[in-house]
């Protein structure tokens, strides 16, 4: 549905992803079709797939919280090398899992979907171009009365997007942010972020900043490749 080309307008869509039973899978892993469509019986699969506009968005959102009786929103932030359907069902693949009783968003953004020195440069940027419309999100998940609280997932460079973002809300206002946020924590996953830039980017947002959860790990390929392009820096997810 959407390549790794940046665009000017932020574009919605809503998916409904079909996983395979546990007896059929190894839980943690996406069973990818050896061809298309896939055998819902072994496969990931997808059943339908559509483009929205925003306010079709808001309305889907609001159907799912009614339908589900959730009126929580987890919203994932995928990381370099990811492709749409790579994190389309990488996050389907998460909730399932987890069993989180949660109304998922996916927020993706124009990565090449490539492990390579030029597409790892591109997805850097395509990442800075992505600020603003992750705070667009989170600002539309605020305005929705049927949903009374949000949590950000972001994983390897896309905590880059969502720490640009909660900076923004910040600088925007903290006053206000505090009051009318409903996002009540953010997870970062492994960030792909200099520690000395993640350091500064939290006191920047200082006390407007939801609870923020950090997982490391030390045999993340993106974070390795990451220290030799930016010449030693000291990513916050290997610590």
């Amino acid at each position: 549905m959407f390549s790794g080309e940046r665009s000017d307008e932020l574009s919605f869509a809503e998916v409904t992803v079909s996983i395979p039973p546990d007896a059929s899978r190894k839980v943690g892993e996406v069973q990818w079709p050896a061809s298309l469509p896939g055998d819902p019986h072994r496969d990931f699969t997808t059943v339908s797939a559509d483009y929205l506009d925003k306010t079709r968005f808001a309305a889907s959102v609001a159907a799912a919280v009614k339908q589900s009786g959730r009126n929580k929103v987890l919203v994932f932030v995928h990381g370099f090398n990811n492709r749409f359907d790579d994190a389309v069902y990488r996050f389907a693949q998460i909730v399932h899992d987890s069993k989180a009783p949660v109304v998922p968003v996916l927020f993706t953004w124009p990565s090449r979907g490539e492990l390579r020195l030029r597409a790892y440069t591109y997805d850097r940027e395509s990442a800075n171009f992505s600020r603003d419309a992750l705070d667009n999100v989170l600002s539309s998940l605020d305005s929705q009365p049927a949903v009374s609280e949000v949590y950000l997932l972001a994983h390897s460079m896309g905590n880059w997007i969502a720490l640009e973002a909660l900076r923004t809300r910040a600088i925007r206002g903290p006053a206000v942010a505090s009051r009318r946020s409903k996002l009540k924590n953010a997870m970062l996953v492994a960030p792909d972020v200099d520690v000395d830039v993640f350091r500064s980017q939290l006191n920047r947002i200082g006390g407007a900043r939801p609870p923020i959860s950090l997982f490391v790990s030390r045999d993340d390929g993106a974070l390795s490749l990451s220290k030799t392009l930016w010449g030693g820096c000291r990513p916050a997810g290997r610590y």
